[in-house]
């Protein structure tokens, strides 16, 4: 396990997400989410490979919507790990927050939020 791995807790969520270039899009599952990148799979066939960048948008209501830009690092059939970008002030709050209830614990948040300005 990396040190990155062990500094970011991933949270397992559930919301409608798809993966978009410039030429596509096209639906994924969220497996989980960090803010330094995400899990997802899919039966679809991606137009990616791996060190392509995309976006990964994560559509948590009607009015909230995380959007991620992300490098393809690793596929492993429909397994692909994505590596978080940066994100516009919107995006980043969402995901703070979606991290927040997850973790349960305000250490934690303020820990991973520390590593991430000290991996910047």
């Amino acid at each position: 396990m990396t040190e990155e791995r062990r500094r970011f807790q991933r949270i397992t969520f559930d919301a409608d997400c798809e993966v978009e270039t410039e030429a596509c899009s096209w639906p994924v599952n969220l497996i989980d989410i960090s803010f330094r990148g995400a899990l997802t799979s899919t039966i679809i066939t991606p137009m990616l490979k791996v060190g392509d960048n995309a976006d990964l948008v994560l559509k948590l209501s009607d009015d909230i919507t995380i959007r991620m830009p992300v490098i393809l690092r690793h596929q492993m059939g429909e397994y692909l790990g994505f590596e978080a970008q940066s994100m516009d002030i919107d995006s980043v709050s969402h995901l703070r927050r979606l991290v927040e209830l997850n973790l349960g614990n305000e250490d934690l948040l303020e820990r991973e939020l520390e590593h991430l300005s000290a991996k910047e």
